[in-house]
């Protein structure tokens, strides 16, 4: 059989509302999710025993064994594969690295072998359930309630990550308030990007705060953003430590990452289209 390929793009939260915590210590999250056009690519072959290579400009440091999310996948529908995982986006970044490589690989895997895809994913990450149909959507509760969302604009972006990384339990043990407004239900209904980006000025990255107290380069970068010419918004996504910024044209958010990139050679910047599929 020949081999199967799936793409894995990064995951951006443009808004995560923190809205409460379970008595498991699980904390409830409320966030419109959105993918870029760009990421790591999977690739599956048949095999006796499952075998991971990382390729790609972003492999330092990732690891080949049982720890890599890639073949915790495979082992959950208990798939054997030779599997290549060519790595783009930046490790540790708050963009669903990790679980969009794993949902990309069940996505292959399942198409290689006929195997159904298996119901409880969240096991492997509370970002892998909207990682599985990467198109936007809305994530509630711990990552499980997963509700597709159309009528959301496309929008031209940079992803700014600094040379830093940041602890997600460590940044929710920051928080000071966990009960905090959800978006509103239903979402409204944007005419135009323009309607969409001021809609996203009014909502939040409850995390931004912890995450900015344990890493004050964050607060650099939004700023950093900001000031280049034709942003509109700047915000942390996830947990970080990546932050976007959003802009009205392709040619301004090209520019500023081009601008950020030479600037700061030590930031990973890049331009990319959300939510474009």
């Amino acid at each position: 059989m020949t081999a199967v390929k799936a793409h894995a793009p990064a995951k951006i939260n443009l808004t995560l509302h923190v809205t409460g915590r379970r008595s498991d210590g699980y904390h409830l999250l409320d966030s419109l999710v959105v993918f870029a056009d760009f990421g790591d690519l999977i690739t599956v072959r048949p095999a006796t025993v499952s075998r991971l290579a990382v390729t790609g400009p972003m492999a330092a440091g990732v690891p080949v064994d049982a720890d890599n999310l890639v073949l915790k996948a495979a082992a959950l529908i208990d798939v054997t594969a030779d599997i290549t995982l060519e790595k783009h986006l930046p490790a540790a970044a708050g963009i669903g690295g990790g679980s969009s490589d794993a949902a990309a690989t069940l996505r292959a895997l399942c198409d290689m072998t006929g195997v159904a895809m298996p119901r409880d994913v969240l096991v492997l990450g509370a970002d892998v359930p909207v990682c599985l149909a990467p198109r936007a959507a809305r994530m509630r509760g711990i990552g499980e309630d997963v509700t597709p969302l159309a009528g959301v604009p496309s929008l031209y972006a940079v992803l700014v990550k600094p040379p830093v990384a940041v602890a997600t339990p460590g940044i929710f043990a920051g928080l000071t308030q966990r009960e905090n407004p959800a978006m509103s239900d239903p979402l409204p209904v944007w005419a135009d990007a323009a309607a969409f980006m001021c809609w996203l000025g009014e909502q939040r990255n409850d995390l931004q705060g912890p995450a900015i107290a344990a890493g004050p380069i964050i607060a650099e970068v939004l700023e950093a953003l900001l000031d280049t010419p034709g942003c509109q918004l700047a915000r942390m996504s996830g947990s970080g430590a990546t932050c976007f910024g959003l802009y009205d044209r392709a040619e301004s958010a090209a520019a500023a990452a081009g601008r950020l990139a030479q600037d700061r050679p030590g930031w990973w910047a890049k331009a990319t289209r959300l939510n474009a599929a």
